[in-house]
């Protein structure tokens, strides 16, 4: 058995008690002495009233049991049973369909770190008794390679997504203990993380498998339990991917993603500095070169491939969920790494665009690809026949507390904003508690109590994100963060007022899909024009005129938002265009007549129906 080690942590502010915080062995994704920052977990951050916990809600009341029932109707719960004895039948769904449920447990497992779910917390062990009973004797767990396909373990990796698999059961296990302290789950992810490492290695069979996912998870493992076993058997898989000696990042998105995700955590383990080097490298190759302005990676449907360098087309965009999702988790650990806010931000860009226009408002339907213009009928689905989107966004939800915020040997570090409270501990020991008021994104006004049992000196580090024209009062700024000294008493309080510019946003001009046209962004939020807004401009023919933006908090429109209203220009619908191909210039002459642009986040599109819309547009 392994033991929970459980401590607890008080809330000291005076604003009311805290429920006790779980102190777990680590304390949140990363916790090591090589990395800058140590992450602060889940069930330490209370998130109150706002705009991601509007969003946590609806994924735990709506997200979380929709898809289960889901899992549940298309068989893939069926699966283990039937593996077990406890059912009969023939398995069905594809060979990846374990990954779904190991998803959604995980997902279901960081709720249960912000909810108090006793109805959750049992179905959860339902799902985690059939999990484990078709777990074979020497470790093993796979419902597709079983029955008559079990003679068939190992023999096609790079397809049929067999550690992929077992990636997922790691984490999920993972997430169940620090939620619990129960190791149910855990032991049987270590009884098949011990038959992996026995049968893979650089001096036994070899091999790994085509989607890239067992390698950060096996990193997660070491971290909860230590063995060092399951560490040298990530830097094995890494290696057959020759990690080190990558250049950029290729293929498919969510794979390069997952891969770079995992060179990461292996850095943040070990130092060593070849993986420190290709990290850094593959970062600066997809965020220079290759993704998209909402956070969005993969160009091509083909493959669901990362592009050429600046090959970003908008209307093809493939963008898929997952892959939005795994690049902010990309730059959570780099973040963790070096305390650097260029990390943070594009970890914000992510999540704000790219990641949450892959779910409906409604919190139940989801988009597996997300364009960047669409002039056709494109809705979100409840589920998908490979339904890897939905299971990772629940899952994401569910985490995002423990992306706000960090902590180091000078202080408390604040990444992301939102009405929060914070009780943890400092490098030392010492409690303290930050409570964070807000109505960010739409209002750039941060306010932060500190609450501490006795005076204590220590730096609170707060994010300037990149978009904001920075401190006007000499604030001292390090790597993009305020950084404030002092030594703080029991109430202080700190007041960060950030503006919020309406900005036009150019490409590089080697991105030719972009040439003569701009997106509009407010703070992290990038906007768009919708059909639904726009009665009778043709939104494929909109011009936008540079200019002044009207901004108005619409409290009832697509759950709140900031809309922006400017003016823009549509051809006349009764010119004639003539021919497709012109000699250049032809098109200049088209009579066009003045129009008024309502811009909304791009987020919340094709919540209303059928619509065209665009995120890019020609300036005039």
């Amino acid at each position: 058995m392994i033991d929970s080690k459980v401590g607890t942590c008080q809330n000291t502010s005076g604003m009311g008690e805290l429920r006790e915080v779980r102190m777990d062995v680590k304390a949140g994704l990363i916790d090591s002495s090589k990395t800058k920052l140590r992450f602060v977990p889940i069930g330490a951050v209370e998130m109150k009233d706002g705009f991601w916990k509007a969003r946590m809600d609806r994924n735990h009341e709506r997200g979380i049991p929709r898809l289960l029932e889901h899992l549940d109707s298309h068989g893939v719960i069926e699966a283990f049973k039937i593996v077990s004895g406890r059912a009969t039948g023939k398995p069905r769904g594809p060979y990846f369909r374990d990954s779904d449920l190991y998803k959604w447990m995980e997902g279901a497992a960081l709720a249960l770190q912000s909810y108090d779910d006793p109805k959750l917390k049992s179905t959860l062990d339902e799902v985690i008794d059939d999990v484990v009973a078709a777990q074979k004797d020497d470790g093993y767990l796979n419902t597709f390679f079983a029955g008559e396909l079990a003679d068939q373990r190992f023999r096609n990796l790079p397809v049929e997504h067999e550690l992929y698999c077992a990636g997922h059961l790691f984490q999920a296990a993972v997430a169940h203990y620090r939620a619990t302290g129960e190791d149910k789950l855990l032991a049987c992810a270590c009884r098949y993380a011990d038959y992996l490492a026995g049968y893979f290695g650089h001096d036994k069979h070899q091999g790994v498998d085509g989607h890239p996912e067992i390698e950060m998870a096996l990193v997660e493992m070491y971290r909860a339990t230590g063995k060092r076993s399951y560490l040298d058997l990530a830097e094995y898989f890494l290696s057959q991917w020759k990690f080190k000696d990558k250049q950029g990042v290729d293929g498919h998105a969510v794979r390069a993603m997952y891969l770079c995700c995992a060179g990461v955590d292996y850095y943040a383990e070990t130092g060593d500095k070849e993986y420190g080097a290709a990290v850094e490298r593959l970062w600066n190759d997809l965020t220079l070169r290759k993704m998209y302005v909402t956070g969005g990676v993969g160009s091509y449907y083909a493959g669901e491939m990362i592009g050429w360098p600046y090959d970003l087309p908008n209307e093809r965009a493939y963008a898929e969920t997952c892959a939005a999702i795994a690049s902010a988790m990309f730059s959570y650990r780099m973040l963790g790494l070096t305390g650097d806010s260029k990390y943070a931000d594009e970890m914000e860009r992510a999540f704000y665009n790219g990641v949450i226009s892959g779910v409906s408002l409604d919190g139940v339907s989801y988009f597996y690809m997300n364009p960047l213009a669409c002039y056709r009928e494109y809705q979100r689905q409840e589920w998908f026949g490979c339904t890897c989107c939905p299971t990772n966004m629940v899952r994401t939800l569910a985490a995002l507390p423990g992306y706000m915020y960090s902590t180091s040997d000078e202080g408390v570090w604040v990444h992301l904003f939102d009405n929060s409270e914070v009780s943890w501990k400092l490098a030392d020991g010492t409690p303290f508690t930050l409570n964070v008021e807000t109505n960010y994104p739409w209002d750039g006004k941060v306010e932060i109590t500190v609450g501490l049992d006795a005076p204590k000196e220590f730096t609170l580090f707060v994010r300037m994100p990149n978009w904001s024209p920075g401190t006007e009062d000499g604030s001292d700024v390090e790597n993009g963060y305020l950084k404030l000294r002092s030594v703080w008493q029991p109430g202080d309080k700190v007041e960060v007022n950030m503006q919020l510019p309406v900005r036009l946003i150019g490409s590089d001009p080697r991105v030719q899909s972009n040439i003569g046209q701009v997106a509009v962004q407010r703070g992290p939020i990038i906007y768009c024009a919708e059909s639904v807004d726009n009665p009778g401009v043709p939104i494929r023919d909109l011009n936008l005129a540079a200019g002044e933006f009207e901004e108005a908090f619409e409290p009832d429109l697509l759950g709140g938002v900031v809309t922006l209203t400017g003016e823009g220009a549509v051809v006349e619908d009764s010119c004639d265009r003539g021919p497709l191909y012109q000699p250049a210039g032809a098109w200049k002459d088209l009579s066009r007549r003045g129009a008024t642009v309502k811009l909304i986040p791009y987020y919340a599109w094709a919540n209303r129906g059928t619509s065209d819309m665009t995120v890019w547009m020609p300036l005039r």
